[in-house]
């Protein structure tokens, strides 16, 4: 490894991210050891660690480090808790997740995506994330509650299936509402079946399959 991909990681985290308010010490951990550039797509590799979202195919894109920093901020999980990641994309963020978390289940719905991350997961030595193949809006079905679900592309409104997915006392994070004005909003369940929710920050994804919000006819 280079001294510069070193001096460009560590200013990702210093200049990027903890200005963000990201300042929990294990997600800045995660962020500066897992080796972003080799989840990127090689077209972009020269960018793994610029302020911008890279493009990944399909449409979709992997999120900016900023966003990526506070979503795990958000949700956190230690090392005893379980992790489902709706969406893989390049694996990165499923990673860092595996860094803070005792395991991670990570659904993507591209074949060519869940192969590449299996094999950069794998090259990273991430031993406790599994990627599955699967559209988690309408067809996945876990065989398991969580304590942390993790959603990396946006919907239009959170599927209430989703929410039977989280474990008493656990939390879901998503990027909720229509473009270009979405937020991030944290849910969390209490010790029975009550809810409360907090809106984080804007941003603005592509949405997951099945999850963009109905057409509107304009006359």
């Amino acid at each position: 490894m280079t001294l510069n991909v070193e001096l460009a990681r560590h200013n990702m985290v210093e200049q990027q991210v903890r200005p963000w308010d990201v300042l929990d010490s294990r997600v800045l951990e995660a962020l500066g050891s897992v080796p972003r550039e080799d989840f990127v797509p090689a077209a972009h590799r020269a960018l793994a660690f610029a302020d911008t979202g890279l493009p990944l195919g399909h449409g979709e894109v992997m999120m900016k480090p900023v966003i990526e920093g506070r979503v795990l901020q958000a949700v956190v999980p230690v090392g005893t808790e379980s992790v489902l990641e709706i969406g893989t994309g390049s694996g990165f963020l499923t990673a860092c997740l595996a860094r803070l978390a005792a395991s991670v289940h990570s659904v993507e719905q591209h074949a060519g995506f869940a192969d590449e991350a299996r094999a950069k997961l794998l090259a990273a030595g991430v031993v406790n994330a599994t990627v599955e193949l699967a559209e988690a809006v309408g067809g996945f079905e876990p065989k398991q509650q969580y304590d942390v679900i993790v959603v990396t592309g946006a919907v239009a409104a959170l599927p209430q299936r989703w929410r039977e997915w989280v474990r008493p006392g656990g939390r879901l994070l998503a990027i909720v509402g229509e473009s270009p004005a979405q937020r991030a909003t944290l849910f969390t369940r209490d010790a029975g079946d009550q809810w409360t929710e907090a809106g984080l920050f804007e941003t603005d994804l592509p949405y997951l399959s099945h999850a963009a919000p109905p057409l509107r006819f304009v006359l």
